[in-house]
């Protein structure tokens, strides 16, 4: 059976194609439009996914959207007729967003693909979020919980999940919390507050929280009390998603917590006002991990089971996610490489393979490599066209030769294999550096990545050495897979890790296994070998406002553009500032 995953309109578009249980494609349309957590219909993601299996729209079995658009409009129509008069502003542009292709989404898809409506699905929004973190995992049985913005009328879920090769697999949400009360929407008004783009912003707020003290918890927790179920709820006074939806907040938010921050203003963490914005994320950053842990432990206590799936675009918060592993009881903690709304592509098509066709389980491959590969013939043309000189060599020339720059201090470029699937380069899409100095982060925010000065980058180091260097919790090597997870730096290696531990001696992990990326792993092993140190920075493969690139073309336009030495490339090495084999030459020497 053949079936097509799509998420649309809202942002990070993707589609995903499952043929006969297992995905064999799955790709955000970001990386083929190349803007930024592109929403719009992902009409080339889906042509791609059709083209990589050699299909074509007829072939398909089933297509299926990622959410109910009738339910969404239902919301969106009853939140903004309650809120009149605050809504009027608002209330003309969402009827026009939803009354275009946003609720007719099957007769979209039908015209676009020209595929037969009675191919054409819908599903839950937070039941494909929970398929991709469930039907993905390494287990049998395990809860769920789920937590983002909103998505019908849906903000988190509760429930368990079985499954077992070859047998049936079923999904159950126990429970729901609805719109407007949201720990996504809670995150993303203290994202616009401090000056950042809301659905693309929240990591700055979790990476700027350690930088501050959590002096602001009693203001925070005035928005978002508890409730008597152990539950939270957002004081409306404090908010306005109808009224005011550029910020979300109104002026007695700004009572609590002063002045919002101009977002073409940067931070200065020496000044009042950058110290008390940092001090407002670590206070938001608190409470969120507080109630996080709460809905957890006793979503433990109710299932009695070992493992937790998280997903949601709240599950990409690194600094919670070690926190829900080392103090509610679960032994695993299991979040996809792509726990936001693209992997919803991917869980809405795993939706109609097993629960709605109910079709048994089949395990699926435990890795994110999922979009277009790597074409190293195309930047031995590039590099010749404009007179650089390029070097095709063996495999083990590459890793020699990279971990010799790489130890003489040269940032690298490193393009290998499919795509990752998800915000976050895995080694297929990298930036890689030595991970040692101050002096490496500096430069590569400054003049590669050009953004924030506080923004942290994150070590990769392979699993059977991580405890040397990290305080990994029981299955924190699980969490690290997909750079999950932040983690203590070992305080005797935090100076000599400096590039990637950030001012609360911490960094957001990937723990590799050799056997996902094997190529990877001998670069760092022969990196350790030439250093002493077998850790990495690793960083995702873009400029600032830029997607992670995915062909060899945008790599080499990105490393024409910035200050990286070295771009690899497959099998294919070239460089800057010297020819490359001689810098090669005097290095090993």
């Amino acid at each position: 059976m053949r079936i097509l995953g799509i998420s649309a309109h809202y942002h990070d578009s993707a589609a995903a194609l499952v043929i006969d249980g297992v995905p064999v494609a799955a790709l955000q349309e970001e990386r083929l439009s190349r803007r930024k957590n592109d929403a719009s219909f992902p009409i080339a993601a889906i042509e791609w996914c059709l083209d990589h299996a050699g299909l074509k729209p007829d072939d398909l079995d089933a297509v299926i959207f990622y959410e109910q658009p009738g339910l969404k409009f239902d919301r969106i129509l009853m939140s903004s007729l309650r809120g009149f008069p605050r809504s009027w502003r608002s209330f003309p542009h969402a009827m026009k967003n939803m009354l275009g292709e946003k609720l007719w989404m099957r007769g979209v898809i039908a015209s676009q693909l020209g595929v037969p409506l009675r191919k054409i699905l819908c599903t839950d929004h937070h039941l494909s979020h929970a398929a991709a973190s469930f039907f993905t995992a390494p287990c049998e049985q395990a809860a769920i919980l789920t937590a983002d913005g909103v998505g019908e009328w849906a903000t988190m879920t509760v429930g368990i999940g079985s499954k077992r090769a070859g047998g049936p697999a079923e999904i159950k949400l126990l429970r729901e919390l609805r719109f407007p009360h949201s720990l996504g929407l809670f995150y993303s008004a203290f994202t616009s507050f401090l000056g950042f783009a809301v659905n693309e912003g929240e990591y700055k707020v979790m990476g700027l929280a350690a930088f501050g003290r959590p002096t602001y918890l009693d203001a925070v927790r005035t928005v978002i009390p508890r409730t008597k179920d152990g539950g939270f709820e957002l004081d409306q006074r404090y908010f306005d998603f109808l009224g005011r939806a550029e910020t979300s907040f109104n002026h007695r938010f700004v009572d609590l917590f002063g002045a919002p921050r101009n977002p073409y203003e940067p931070i200065d963490l020496a000044t009042a006002d950058g110290r008390r914005f940092a001090d407002v994320a670590a206070s938001a950053q608190r409470v969120l991990e507080e109630i996080l842990i709460d809905i957890a432990t006793d979503l433990q206590r109710q299932t009695g089971l070992r493992d937790l799936c998280f997903g949601g675009g709240v599950a990409l918060n690194g600094v919670a996610n070690a926190r829900l592993l080392a103090e509610t009881g679960f032994e695993h903690l299991y979040i996809p490489s792509a726990p936001g709304d693209a992997g919803c592509a991917l869980g809405a098509a795993l939706v109609a393979d097993r629960l709605i066709f109910g079709r048994n389980h089949r395990p699926v491959p435990d890795h994110p490599f999922w979009g277009p590969a790597v074409d190293p013939a195309t930047l031995a043309r590039l590099a010749s066209e404009d007179d650089y000189p390029a070097i095709a060599a063996s495999y083990e020339q590459v890793i020699d030769d990279t971990a010799v720059a790489l130890a003489r201090g040269e940032i690298v470029g490193w393009m290998q294999g499919a795509l990752e699937f998800g915000p976050r380069a895995l080694g297929h899409r990298s930036i890689l550096a030595a991970p040692h100095t101050v002096e490496m982060r500096d430069r590569l925010n400054q003049a590669i990545k050009f953004r924030e000065q506080f923004r942290p980058f994150a070590p990769v180091v392979t699993a059977d050495v991580a405890g040397r260097y990290f305080e990994l919790p029981p299955g924190g090597d699980r969490l690290g897979r997909f750079m999950s997870g932040v983690f203590p730096v070992r305080p005797e290696w935090r100076d000599q890790l400096a590039a990637v531990t950030h001012v609360d001696g911490t960094a957001r992990v990937q723990v590799l296994e050799p056997a996902m990326e094997p190529l990877l792993a001998r670069l760092l092993d022969r990196y350790g070998r030439i250093t002493g140190i077998p850790v990495l920075l690793n960083t995702s493969f873009n400029l600032a406002g830029e997607p992670i690139v995915n062909t060899v073309a945008e790599g080499y336009s990105t490393f024409r553009r910035c200050g990286i030495d070295m771009l690899v490339a497959g099998n294919v090495m070239m460089r800057k500032r010297q020819e490359p084999q001689l810098a090669l030459e005097e290095a090993a020497e």
